[in-house]
């Protein structure tokens, strides 16, 4: 396994995954939006559900893309020296 530096390995990573990471944020969401604009009986249960989803779903596609790659820069164990190994 090279040694890549941390940076470049969080970049690479969340570059790799940004597609699938957004076309599955994207058919979810857009699967939900007869939900959320739904008039008829029993909407007033649905829409308030579906927003929460929704909500949740562009969160946790933004936490994925640039938060968790930006702690693992800060956080991920560097190369130990040869006096810890």
């Amino acid at each position: 396994m090279a040694d890549i530096p941390k940076r470049q390995a969080s970049v690479e990573g969340a570059s790799l995954r940004l597609r699938a990471v957004l076309m599955t944020a994207a058919t979810t969401a857009l699967g939900l939006m007869p939900l959320l604009l739904s008039t008829g009986v029993g909407s007033e249960v649905q829409r308030p559900l579906a927003t929460v989803v929704v909500g949740g779903l562009l969160s946790s596609t933004t936490v994925t893309l640039l938060f968790l790659p930006a702690f693992y820069e800060r956080f991920a164990a560097g190369p130990r020296s040869a006096a810890m190994r």
